[in-house]
């Protein structure tokens, strides 16, 4: 099997409750039935020993930033495609947010280079009602400080292809990945399928994921 000359990075991303984790499963999913080696990163913030959700402190969600960069270092060179729940750019909003709006600990040039080796960035937005799982907050005025936050700076940090936006009740088993992992493989330059794995039939999608398909800009195979 012919692997990609140069391993590839997505991450799922926006406030919590909006389908990430799903979406990125269905994601990998994908891309494993394409042949593709693929890892994938959990969201540390589950693993944060300082607190989380709206009490976090600036400390806090600097472990996240932090603990965000190592899980990737140490798993980008294991697969072909490394698949996140999580990235930079979101956890640098609730990082601004636990600081009061302010870089208390001079993060952003950080966030801003790393956001670079990112190829490809999917972010949900949140029009889908808060659900309770016992770890993240249910408060909705909680979750739009984030998206808002994000609003203010995601346009710095991620531009052109490498950035796409999905609407979270789109995200569901029905979803189709496909089109989704044809953009990647054009932004890498490679083949989506790996040698001697049957290409995939047409499939025919839902009328609701037709505006969203028309912004990948890839046809079938």
């Amino acid at each position: 099997m012919a692997r990609w000359q140069t391993n590839a990075k997505v991450a799922f991303i926006g406030s919590h409750g909006i389908r990430k984790t799903t979406a990125a499963h269905g994601f990998a999913n994908a891309m494993q039935r394409a042949g593709r080696s693929v890892e994938y990163g959990r969201e540390v913030v589950r693993d944060n020993p300082l607190g989380i959700n709206e009490g976090a402190t600036g400390e806090a969600q600097l472990w996240v930033l932090v603990s965000q960069i190592r899980q990737e270092l140490t798993l980008a060179p294991k697969a072909e495609v490394l698949v996140l729940d999580r990235g930079v750019m979101d956890n640098f909003a609730y990082y601004l947010r636990a600081c009061g709006g302010e870089d208390r600990f001079a993060v952003e040039p950080m966030a801003r280079e790393w956001s670079k080796t990112y190829d490809l960035v999917v972010r949900l937005r949140p029009d889908v009602d808060l659900s309770a799982d016992g770890v993240r907050s249910t408060s909705d005025d909680f979750r739009m400080e984030i998206e808002q936050i994000l609003d203010g700076y995601l346009g710095d940090f991620i531009t052109g292809e490498r950035l796409v936006d999905v609407a979270a009740s789109e995200i569901g088993d029905r979803y189709d990945w496909w089109p989704m992992a044809e953009r990647l493989a054009a932004l890498m330059g490679e083949p989506l399928f790996a040698d001697g794995v049957p290409k995939r039939r047409p499939v025919r999608r839902r009328a609701s994921q037709r505006s969203v398909d028309s912004q990948l800009a890839f046809g079938e195979e």
